[in-house]
């Protein structure tokens, strides 16, 4: 059986800080601490409507978390501003290793899927912008099961989903959380360390194997499985 990769998309694929030349223009100096806050703060929301089982999609955990970080940096936006804000989420530049990453492993035999909590129509014009879509067999969202990952549930839906086994898939995420939570369904996970800087959580559960870019995945994982 061919091995299956799950790719996270947000942060992993498509680079969320793509939306910092907008912020730029309309905040100056803070962009970048704004765009940082926004997205810590749409994932503390993914998280605490998953643990409370009030399910509402990643759109709106974007939104209220824009809303949130307008009033922490005391910026005051229109509502026109935050919908162009809300909008380039929607058209976000992927990695620079990412196309020519995906087409290697695909050239390699791997069945590649993408994997969010962003919901798939969403997801369908974010990766057919980036230039991508064409290289993943299907897109599986966790809106379909009305929860966010790391929840293992989450993982569990896309195995059914890509009709794999927990020992021959593998997550690909650059965020630690991901990694965890798929290596604790019974995955294996690969995760993407895009900066020297970051910090993998010491839980105890060390990534199947560390990666810095998309163009070494193949062969690490290839490694991995001798």
């Amino acid at each position: 059986m061919k091995t299956t990769l799950a790719f996270d998309v947000y942060g992993t694929l498509i680079d969320t800080n793509g939306v910092v030349a907008a912020l730029q223009k309309l905040i100056n100096n803070e962009a970048e601490s704004f765009s940082q806050t926004w997205r810590d703060k749409q994932l503390e929301y993914s998280f605490r409507r998953s643990l409370m089982q009030n399910y509402e999609n990643f759109a709106v955990c974007t939104s209220q978390a824009l809303d949130y970080t307008c009033a922490f940096h005391k910026v005051s936006l229109t509502n026109e501003q935050k919908a162009e804000l809300l909008g380039i989420y929607r058209v976000l530049p992927a990695f620079n290793d990412v196309k020519e990453g995906l087409t290697r492993l695909k050239t390699a035999g791997f069945r590649l899927y993408a994997f969010s909590n962003g919901k798939a129509d969403a997801l369908e014009m974010l990766l057919n912008t980036a230039g991508i879509r064409n290289l993943f067999l299907d897109i599986v969202s966790v809106d379909d099961i009305k929860t966010f990952k790391p929840s293992t549930g989450t993982y569990c839906h896309f195995l059914r989903k890509a009709q794999a086994m927990g020992y021959n898939a593998w997550l690909i995420s650059s965020n630690p959380f991901d990694v965890i939570g798929a290596i604790s369904a019974g995955m294996k996970s690969a995760w993407l360390r895009r900066s020297p800087e970051e910090i993998f959580d010491p839980w105890g559960i060390d990534p199947s194997i560390t990666v810095s870019s998309l163009l070494d995945l193949a062969d690490k994982i290839n490694e991995h499985s001798l």
